[in-house]
């Protein structure tokens, strides 16, 4: 007769049944315990072997019942079934009643608990780019150590870049990797762990503090902060044009500079946005970290067919200026859309004033990169598109000058010559009205 299992599970060896570490003993006694992971799990998986295979007899002696004594649940049998499957020969012959065992399945782990731990962030954050720094939230795992592990483990990085930890104390992760911090807090634990395993994740970065200077409408310190959902996505080149207002129409979208700091000195990097927008190089477009300055140079020269695309772009400006003066119904300083056209300008501003705009043409000046300004004449066609002859696009801070017609020239002309003799005959005017006051009345016959 088999022995119940309690009798077997009492005859295996002690060396087969080692006790579990649960967690890491008092500091008395932690330099003593050595604790080898890999052979406790093979051991405890030979003595699991050696209970099953023992106590299947009695599981399916006692099927009747539903449960055994160990209170595992097994498959019922009927032994009336008869066997339809013979066994191959050179095969044992399965024992009646024998089934296979159901494989454990982990517990369902608790998503509803108040004490949920707070999620890590999406990778996009690498675990070997990212710099450490004040104001970082992090989560400190330490295998085998559940009591500084998971929501015991979530720190916030001091002003000073260091963690206050227990048994080690103070710790800098200031300019380290997270790979770098966890190689750190190791070597600290190894004291008083053997062999720590620990793991560093990052659950919320801190606000980031990013320069921008140069060709930009707002240069600039800028702050973004995550606790707005700005770390849903990766604060990039492009993005921190934005906020700054876009660039201006002398910028040099090919030779952007991004200076970083690291623990071993600047590191300058160099952006081509015009790439980004030819080709689609979203590499060029690259991410920004804590203490970045991005520096937009000038362009010497601006190819006009490229000027068009750069101001459709999203690091453009959303609207340019442009000044409107001369003969229009309201003339000033209008805001309009990139690549707005010429005609477009001048019915925004209401168009001519019919009674004294030369309607046939208009001078255009511009700004140039190199710092010259340029004068042209541009014929009126309002039914032509957009092109560079007489309808062309316009850049912020153009000037568009709507001169007189020859009748209003003319008539200001006389108005301006005659506006002397006005006053003379103003005078005449008044001495004429005395006179007919002074003078007597006719008497009646």
């Amino acid at each position: 007769m088999t022995p119940p299992i309690q009798t077997v599970a009492t005859h295996l060896p002690d060396a087969l049944c080692p006790p579990v570490p649960q967690r890491v003993r008092p500091i008395a006694h932690r330099n003593n315990i050595r604790v080898n992971t890999a052979l406790t799990v093979f051991i405890s998986t030979i003595a699991l072997s050696v209970i099953s295979a023992t106590a299947l007899p009695v599981a399916a002696q006692t099927s009747s019942t539903g449960t055994s004594s160990t209170g595992w649940t097994a498959t019922p049998t009927s032994p009336a079934a008869p066997m339809t499957n013979a066994p191959a020969q050179g095969q044992p012959s399965p024992q009646p009643g024998l089934q296979p065992l159901m494989p454990l399945l982990p517990a369902t782990p608790q998503t509803d608990s108040p004490f949920a731990l707070q999620q890590p962030l999406p990778a996009a954050q690498g675990r070997d780019t990212y710099i450490l720094g004040a104001g970082d939230a992090i989560r400190i795992d330490i295998f085998d150590v559940p009591e500084f592990s998971g929501q015991n483990g979530q720190y916030t990085i001091l002003s000073d870049g260091s963690l206050n930890l227990p048994w080690i104390g103070n710790v800098s992760v200031q300019n380290m990797t997270l790979e770098q911090a966890a190689n750190t807090l190791a070597q600290r634990y190894a004291r008083y762990i053997d062999d720590p395993l620990i793991t560093v994740t990052l659950l919320a970065p801190r606000p980031m503090r990013i320069g921008i200077i140069g060709q930009v409408n707002r240069p600039g310190i800028y702050t973004v902060n995550p606790a707005t959902g700005a770390t849903s996505q990766k604060q990039t080149v492009s993005t921190a044009i934005q906020a700054a207002g876009g660039i201006t129409q002398l910028a040099n979208v090919r030779a952007i500079e991004v200076r970083r700091p690291t623990p071993s000195g600047e590191q300058s990097i160099t952006v081509d946005l015009w790439r980004f927008l030819q080709a689609g190089d979203i590499s060029q477009d690259i991410a920004l970290q804590d203490g970045d300055t991005v520096v937009i140079p000038q362009a010497d020269t601006i190819d006009p067919a490229e000027s068009a695309q750069i101001a459709a772009a999203s690091f453009s400006p959303a609207t340019i200026n442009v000044n409107i003066v001369g003969e229009v119904m309201r003339p000033g300083t209008i805001a309009l859309p990139p690549n707005v056209s010429l005609n477009q300008a001048i019915m925004a501003a209401g168009g001519f004033n019919r009674q004294r705009a030369r309607q046939s043409e208009v001078s255009l000046i511009r700004l140039n990169p190199d710092g010259t300004v340029t004068k042209r004449d541009v014929e009126i066609d309002f039914a032509a598109s957009l092109n560079d002859a007489t309808n062309p696009p316009l850049r912020s801070n153009d000037i568009i000058v709507v001169g007189r017609s020859s009748l209003a020239s003319t008539s200001d002309f006389l108005n301006t010559l005659l506006s002397p003799l006005n006053g003379v005959f103003s005078i005449f005017r008044v001495f004429d009205g005395l006179g007919n006051l002074l003078a007597p009345s006719p008497r009646n016959p």
